[in-house]
Formats: C-alpha cells, structure tokens, sequence
C-alpha cells in the first residue's frame, strides 16, 4: 500500500507538475527488527533488498523512469534495549505503541513480542509504558 501510494504521488510529480525522475527518490520506511526474524522471516534485510527490487521491477517508475525503490530499515540491527533508549532519546510516544500482534484494544504483554518488546525496555532500564506496572 504504502509502495503504490509512493509511486502514484511520485508519477503525479514527474507526469503532471512537470518534475524530472532525477530529482525523485522513492523511500520508505519501516521499523523492523532482524531480533524478530525467527518468528517473522520479512524482519531480514534480504527480504527487504528483495522487496526493493521486486518494486522496482513491477512499477512504473523503477521499469519507465529507472528510480529505484529504497527501502530503510533504521532499526533493523540494534537491540531492542537500543530501539527503547532511542525512543526515550526521541521523544516518542511509546505509550501510543506497543507490538502484539493478537489485536487487541491493548497488549497483551504475554505473546513473544509483546515479551521481547518489554524485556528491551528492561534491558535499557525503562519500563514499557504500553504495559500496566507490575
């Protein structure tokens, strides 16, 4: 979605406001994270390279305009510990967001990622505030 959206934003760019494909570069990104990788293969980089090729090769503008799409993963190599302490440096709203992936109004807090979320917080010597104090 976020691919097709880009592309149609770009084309209107290049197509209708006379804009040059040089001065285009299709980014996106996503936060994941290489720790999750063996419950979730899309978390390696090697997907993501594919991905990015896979883009370029079935859109317009990789095929017609030769941009590349890039996909950044900021925080694919860091640690969970290191993701908590850069949200913390950020500023983020991390009591908005929280990782569990059985679609609740809240977390769970007991899945594996809810788990590995809050034992990054620990590691980093925060708590996770998307979860009640225990």
């Amino acid at each position: 979605m976020a691919a097709a959206y880009l592309e149609s934003e770009i084309l209107h760019f290049i197509e209708g406001e006379s804009g040059s494909p040089e001065d285009v570069e299709a980014s996106l990104f996503i936060a994941a994270n290489a720790v999750d990788y063996s419950g979730y293969p899309d978390c390696r980089p090697e997907f993501y390279e594919s991905v990015a090729e896979t883009l370029k090769l079935g859109s317009k503008i990789g095929t017609q305009y030769s941009i590349p799409f890039k996909i950044q993963t900021p925080l694919i190599a860091l640690s969970k510990a290191e993701i908590a302490q850069l949200s913390l440096d950020l500023e983020a709203p991390t009591e908005l967001t929280w990782s569990c992936y059985l679609g609740g109004e809240t977390p769970c807090g007991t899945c594996d990622s809810c788990i590995l979320r809050a034992n990054g917080f620990k590691d980093a010597g925060l708590a996770d505030p998307a979860l009640p104090a225990r």
